[in-house]
C-alpha cells in the first residue's frame, strides 16, 4: 500500500479558508444548493431511496475528507466490491452535479461582471472597453495602426476531443438550464410565457437524468464534425459578426484616416474532418462531409435569416421611396401579390438565388428554399452586394434601426461565414509525406529512391519538380493504398476549394516538420492535387503550407528551417503569391510531453523570437498558429494573460489557436461565454499587437539568460523521470487509465500515432488526459520545482539575491507570471491523496514506491518554489474563481475517482460486463467535465 496519511490533503490557500469572500459567494452556493436539491429530488424519485441516500453519503463523506474528520481510505472503502447497477447511477449522480455547478459558476460570474459595471467600476482586463481605454492612453500613430492590423485575423480553431462527446441532446438541456438559472439570478419567478421557473428547472434536469449522457458505440469523425458545427447555431452565428462589427467601427472612430479591418478579424477554423495526423479514419469522403456539412449550415441559417428578414422589411413602395438599385434588384421577383412590396419582392429574389446556389454547391436540400427559378451566385460577394443594396435603400427613407438589426447581423455574417462557414486545415505527419512522395518520384521514374537522398538532394528535386506543370502520376491504379489515400484527400480539399471558395481549405499543417524538404513534399501533393502551379511568374496555391514545429529540438530548429524555406526563390514566390504571409505552427502538447512544462513554454517563446526574426529579415509577414489544448500541460490557460505573454513581435494583428475538449463547451456553448471570451482574444490581441505588454526593456536578454537556465534545468528534471526512468511507462499505463481511453470507444482516433506503447509515439491529449483522470496533472509542474531550487542555489550571487531576481521577473513580466499562475492552477487541481489510490494499481510494489515517491517529492517542492518566488502562500491568489470552483465542487469529485479506480480494478482482472466499461467511461467524462479542462 502507498502511505498516503501525511499527503491525504495538501494544503491550497484560499480553497481551505472557507470564510473568505463568503458574502460575495453566497449567491453561487445558494445556486448550487438549489440545483444540487432538484438533482437529489429528482434521483430519488427515479431510482429510489437506496441510490439516493448512498449517493448522499458519498457526498457527506467526501466533504468530511476535505475537513479532516475521517481518512480518505474510509471513503474508498464504500465503493469496495460495490454492484456496478448501484454505481452506475452514482456515477451519473455525480456527472450530472458537475455539469449543473458548472452553470452556477459561469452565472455568478455574469453576476459579478454586472455587480462591477453597475457600482461604476472601470471596466475589467481582458473586456474591450478596457483595451480601448489603454490604446486610447497610448496617442498611438494612424499609420503605425494600419500597417500593424493589416491583414489582422484571429482565428479559435475548433478541434475534436475524446472527452466532448456529449450529446445534443446533453448540450441543449445544459443550455435550457442556464437560461433558467440566469431568469433565476434576475428575481423573476416565471418565464416569459409564464411557467414557474423552479418547475422547469425540475422539468430540464429531470430530462437530463433521463437523457444517457454519452453514445455507446465509438465516437465517429461524423460525429465530431456534427459536434463542432452546433456551437455556430448556439452562437457564433450572432456573436462572431457582431464583435467583427463593434471592433471595426471602434477603431475607425478612433483613427479614422484609415480603412482598418476591411475584412473581419474574428474568422473562425476547423481541424474536425481534416486532421489525419495518426488518424486513418480522415479520408477523401471524410473532407468532403466535413466541407459539404459547413456549406451547408452556412446557407441553411442565410435562407432562414432571410425567410425572417422578409417578414421583417414590409415597407409598400406607397409610403416609402427606394433607390434605383434596390428596384432593379426587386425586378426579379414577379409575384404580382407583392407588387407594392419592393424590399419583400428583393429579399425573395436574394432568396432564390442562394437556393439556387444552394442546388448546385450542396449535397442536400436546406430549408427555406425559394425556386424562382433564377441564376445561383458565383461567389458570396455577389451576394454581398445584393444586401449591400437593401441596406443602402434603407437608409436613404430613415430606417437605418431597421438596417443596423437583422440585415445588418447577416451582412456581416456573410462577409464571415462566405458560403464555407470556416477554413477547413489539413494536417499529416511529415513522415507520411515523405513516403508517399517517394512512392510517386519512384513511379513517374524521377528517382527510384527518394529517401536515400541527403537533403540538399532532396529540395533540389522537388523544387524541379514544382517548377513544372505535369503531374507526377496519371493512372493511379498502381500506388499503394496510402498513396491514393493521400492523393484522395488532397482531391477532396480541391474539390472543396472549387465548391465553397478558397477559403474553405486555407491551410495545409505539417506535423513533424523537421526540414525544407518536409514542406515541399507538401507541395508536391497539393501540386498533383491541383492546388499549387509555380510553374509561372505567378504562382497559384490558394491552400498555405503551414510547417508545425512540436518538439523541444524542433521549436529550437524552427527559425532555421524557415530562413531556408524563404530562401529558396520558388518557395519565396509562392509566399509572396500569397500575399507575403507565412504561418507558423507552434506545438505545446508534444513539446511538453517531451520536455515538461517549463522547458516547453521556453522552448515556444524562444521559438516565437528567432521566427520574429527571420520574418523581419525577409520582409515577410508571419503568422504564429499556437496548438494550446484545453489543459496548462498542452499550453491552454486563461487566453487573455496567454496571448499578452507572447514575446514582442509574435501577435502582430494576428494569430490562430487551437479550441478543444471541454473548453469548447465553456467558452462557445451559449452567446453571453461566446461573446466574453471571443472579445478576450480580440483585446488581447490588440494589446499584444499595438502596445508594450512584454514591459522588460533593456533587461531583456538577462530575463532571457535566466530562463534559458532554467529550462534546461527544468528539462533535465523531467527527463530523469519521464525518460530515464527503468519502469516508468509502465507505471503510466498501470497507474492511469491511458490504455482504457484507446479501449473504450473515445473519441475516433487511436491514442497513438503509432501501435506501440512509446511515450514519444502516444498522443498529446490521452497523456495528459490520463495524468488529469489520477489528479496527478503531472504534464502541468512537474520538473519545475527542482528547477528553481538548483537554479538558486546555484549561482555566485546568494540564494536571497537570486530569490529576488525571479520574484522581480515574476512582478515584471507577462511571460513569466502566466507560466507560474498557469502552473499554480494545476498544482490546486491536482490531488495527490487521491493519485495515491490510482498508483495503488501498480502492481509491482517496488516500482510503485519509486516513481510516486518522485512525483510527491518534486510536487512539494514545486509548491515550495511557487511561494518563494510569488511570495503568494495561496496557489490561487490571482485566480479567485478558481479557488471558489475548487472549494465548492471538488468535494464533489471524490466519489468520481474513486468508483474509476474500482472499476478500473475489476476491468483490468478480467470483468468484462459491459457496465463496467461504461462506468469508467462516464467517470472519465464526468471528471473532464468537473475540471474544465483536463485534455
Amino acid at each position: 500500500m502507498v502511505d498516503v496519511s501525511d499527503i491525504a490533503l495538501e494544503p491550497i490557500g484560499a480553497v481551505q479558508r472557507t470564510l473568505v469572500g463568503r458574502e460575495a459567494t453566497e449567491p453561487m452556493r445558494a445556486d448550487i444548493r438549489l440545483l444540487g436539491a432538484i438533482l437529489g429530488d429528482t434521483v430519488r424519485e427515479q431510482n429510489g431511496n437506496e441510490v439516493f441516500d448512498l449517493v448522499e453519503r458519498a457526498r457527506v463523506e467526501s466533504f468530511r475528507v476535505r475537513r479532516s474528520e475521517i481518512d480518505r481510505a474510509d471513503l474508498a472503502r464504500m465503493f469496495d466490491g460495490i454492484d456496478i447497477h448501484r454505481a452506475i447511477p452514482v456515477i451519473r449522480a455525480f456527472s450530472h452535479f458537475a455539469l449543473l455547478a458548472n452553470v452556477a459558476e459561469d452565472i455568478h460570474r455574469e453576476r459579478r461582471r454586472a455587480i462591477h459595471v453597475s457600482a461604476g467600476e472601470p471596466p475589467q482586463d481582458s473586456s474591450l472597453a478596457a483595451t480601448y481605454a489603454k490604446l486610447d492612453g497610448a496617442e498611438l500613430d494612424s499609420a503605425a495602426v494600419a500597417d500593424a492590423l493589416r491583414d489582422a485575423l484571429i482565428s479559435p480553431v475548433i478541434t475534436a476531443h475524446p472527452t466532448e462527446t456529449r450529446r445534443r441532446t446533453v448540450f441543449v438541456t445544459q443550455h435550457r438550464i442556464t437560461q433558467l438559472m440566469r431568469l433565476h439570478a434576475e428575481g423573476h419567478t416565471e418565464t416569459d410565457d409564464g411557467r414557474n421557473v423552479e418547475h422547469e428547472l425540475r422539468r430540464q434536469v429531470l430530462t437530463l437524468w433521463q437523457t444517457a449522457l454519452l453514445r455507446l458505440s465509438r465516437l465517429q469523425i461524423t460525429d465530431e464534425i456534427e459536434v463542432g458545427l452546433r456551437y455556430y447555431a448556439a452562437a457564433f452565428f450572432q456573436v462572431i459578426p457582431q464583435v467583427n462589427a463593434e471592433v471595426r467601427d471602434a477603431l475607425r472612430a478612433r483613427w479614422p484616416d484609415t480603412d482598418l479591418l476591411a475584412a473581419p478579424i474574428l474568422r473562425p477554423g476547423s481541424w474536425i474532418g481534416g486532421d489525419r495526423d495518426g488518424n486513418p479514419n480522415v479520408t477523401g469522403d471524410v473532407i468532403r462531409q466535413a466541407t459539404g456539412s459547413a456549406a451547408f449550415t452556412a446557407l441553411s441559417h442565410y435562407l432562414a435569416e432571410l425567410t425572417a428578414l422578409e417578414q421583417d422589411l414590409s415597407m409598400s413602395a406607397r409610403l416609402v421611396s427606394v433607390t434605383p438599385g434596390l428596384a432593379d434588384l426587386a425586378e426579379g421577383c414577379e409575384e404580382k401579390a407583392r407588387g407594392e412590396e419592393p424590399y419583400r419582392r428583393a429579399v425573395r429574389v436574394i432568396r432564390a438565388r442562394l437556393t439556387a446556389t444552394g442546388a448546385e454547391i450542396l449535397d442536400r436540400r436546406p430549408q427555406h428554399e425559394l425556386d424562382l427559378g433564377l441564376t445561383p451566385y458565383s461567389a458570396p460577394a455577389e451576394l454581398q452586394r445584393d444586401l449591400d443594396t437593401i441596406d443602402e435603400s434603407l437608409r436613404t427613407h430613415g430606417s437605418a434601426l431597421l438596417a443596423d438589426d437583422r440585415l445588418a447581423l447577416l451582412r456581416e455574417g456573410v462577409s464571415v461565414f462566405g458560403f464555407h462557414l470556416c477554413g477547413l486545415d489539413m494536417r499529416q505527419n511529415s513522415d507520411v509525406h515523405e513516403e508517399v512522395v517517394g512512392e510517386l518520384l519512384a513511379w513517374a521514374g524521377v528517382h527510384p529512391d527518394y529517401g536515400s537522398l541527403p537533403e540538399d538532394e532532396r529540395v533540389a528535386l522537388l523544387a524541379r519538380e514544382l517548377g513544372t506543370r505535369r503531374p507526377l502520376v496519371g493512372d493511379r491504379g498502381g500506388l499503394s493504398d496510402l498513396a491514393r489515400k493521400e492523393l484522395e484527400v488532397v482531391g477532396a480539399a480541391a474539390y472543396a476549394v472549387g465548391r465553397y471558395g478558397p477559403a474553405a481549405v486555407p491551410n495545409y499543417v505539417i506535423s513533424m516538420c523537421r526540414s525544407v524538404s518536409d514542406v515541399l513534399e507538401v507541395a508536391i501533393l497539393l501540386k498533383e492535387g491541383g492546388l499549387l502551379d509555380a510553374s509561372g511568374p505567378e504562382p497559384y496555391c490558394p491552400v498555405a503550407i503551414s510547417p508545425l514545429f512540436e518538439t523541444i529540438d524542433d521549436l529550437h530548429h524552427g527559425a532555421a528551417i524557415l530562413a531556408a524555406m524563404l530562401d529558396l526563390p520558388l518557395y519565396r514566390a509562392v509566399v509572396d503569391a500569397q500575399g507575403g504571409r507565412q504561418e507558423v505552427m507552434l506545438g505545446y502538447s508534444d513539446s511538453n510531453k517531451d520536455g515538461g512544462y517549463l522547458a516547453s513554454s521556453w522552448a515556444v517563446y524562444r521559438a516565437e523570437l528567432a521566427l520574429v526574426e527571420v520574418a523581419r529579415k525577409a520582409g515577410i509577414r508571419l503568422r504564429l498558429f499556437h496548438g494550446r489544448g484545453g489543459t496548462v500541460g498542452r499550453g491552454g490557460g486563461p487566453s487573455y494573460q496567454a496571448i499578452l505573454a507572447q514575446p514582442p513581435g509574435a501577435v502582430n494583428g494576428s494569430l490562430r489557436l487551437t479550441e478543444q475538449g471541454e473548453v469548447i463547451a465553456a467558452k462557445y456553448a451559449e452567446p453571453q461565454a461566446a461573446r466574453r471570451n471571443l472579445e478576450s482574444l480580440v483585446a488581447a490581441t490588440l494589446e499584444s499587437t499595438l502596445l508594450d505588454v512584454e514591459g522588460l526593456g533593456d533587461a531583456a536578454e538577462p530575463a532571457y539568460a535566466v530562463l534559458d537556465e532554467v529550462a534546461t534545468l527544468a528539462q533535465r528534471a523531467y527527463a530523469e523521470l519521464v525518460h530515464d526512468t527503468p519502469g516508468f511507462v509502465d507505471y503510466f499505463m498501470a497507474s492511469t487509465p491511458v490504455s482504457e481511453i484507446g479501449s473504450l470507444n473515445i473519441g475516433s482516433r487511436p491514442t497513438s500515432r503509432k501501435p506501440t506503447s512509446s511515450i514519444a509515439d502516444l498522443r498529446a491529449i490521452p497523456w495528459v488526459l490520463a495524468w488529469s483522470q489520477s489528479r496527478v496533472m503531472l504534464p502541468g509542474w512537474y520538473g519545475t520545482g527542482s528547477a528553481f531550487e538548483q537554479w538558486i542555489a546555484a549561482g555566485p550571487e546568494s540564494e536571497d539575491e537570486r530569490v529576488a531576481i525571479l520574484h522581480e521577473l515574476y512582478e515584471r513580466w507577462p511571460f513569466f507570471a502566466s507560466v507560474l499562475s498557469n502552473m499554480a492552477q494545476v498544482l490546486a487541481k491536482s490531488d495527490l491523496g487521491l493519485a495515491a489510490r490510482y498508483a495503488e494499481l501498480v502492481e509491482d510494489e517496488e516500482l510503485r514506491d519509486r516513481v510516486f515517491d518522485k512525483i510527491v517529492d518534486e510536487h512539494r517542492r514545486t509548491i515550495a518554489m511557487h511561494k518563494i518566488i510569488t511570495g503568494h502562500d495561496d496557489l490561487l491568489a490571482d485566480n479567485p474563481a478558481l479557488a471558489r470552483s475548487v472549494f465548492n465542487r471538488f468535494p464533489y469529485l471524490e466519489p468520481l475517482n474513486h468508483l474509476q479506480v474500482e472499476l478500473l480494478r475489476r476491468y483490468r482482472s478480467g470483468d468484462d460486463d459491459e457496465l463496467v466499461q461504461r462506468g469508467i467511461l462516464l467517470t472519465m467524462n464526468g471528471l473532464a467535465s468537473a475540471l474544465r479542462n483536463s485534455g
